[in-house]
């Protein structure tokens, strides 16, 4: 099992757009991607912060892509 550990949205979002996902829409600092296929996300823009464990958990889930796949896109 793959350990996760916090990232930072831009990254998040660039790894979500090289899967082929697109941003929606936004209200405030929470961008919201789909995918072609429906699976949808929506990720919070805070630059002084970075996403934790539990809700980057959470974001995996709704695009159904495993922590070891996502650690492998890191790479």
């Amino acid at each position: 099992m793959s350990k996760l550990s916090p990232i930072k949205a831009r990254r998040l979002i660039k790894i979500l757009l090289s899967l082929g996902f697109m941003r929606t829409r936004s209200k405030g600092s929470h961008f919201f991607f789909a995918h072609q296929d429906g699976r949808t996300t929506v990720v919070p823009v805070h630059p002084a912060k970075e996403i934790g464990v539990g809700l980057l958990r959470a974001i995996l889930h709704d695009i159904q892509l495993s922590p070891e796949q996502f650690s492998n896109l890191l790479k």
